[in-house]
């Protein structure tokens, strides 16, 4: 399983809320995370199935930005 780690603006839990489904419909449940206290947003996806394109075309279509670290 490879890790993929974004810088995000996904800045508190109603963001996160406006990104979970889209990034469950993508990578499912339990794969992906993001850590709200690191002042980078770090969103973390685990998957060997994903690249990181999609990803932040997901984060995007959420409204979203995302960087690949």
């Amino acid at each position: 399983m490879k890790t993929l780690k974004f810088k995000t603006d996904i800045k508190c839990s109603g963001c996160l809320a406006r990104v979970m489904p889209h990034l469950n419909n993508l990578a499912g449940k339990n794969t992906w995370r993001v850590d709200l206290l690191n002042p980078e947003k770090t969103l973390t996806v685990e998957s060997n199935e994903i690249d990181s394109i999609e990803i932040i075309e997901t984060i995007n279509k959420a409204g979203f930005k995302a960087e690949l670290l």
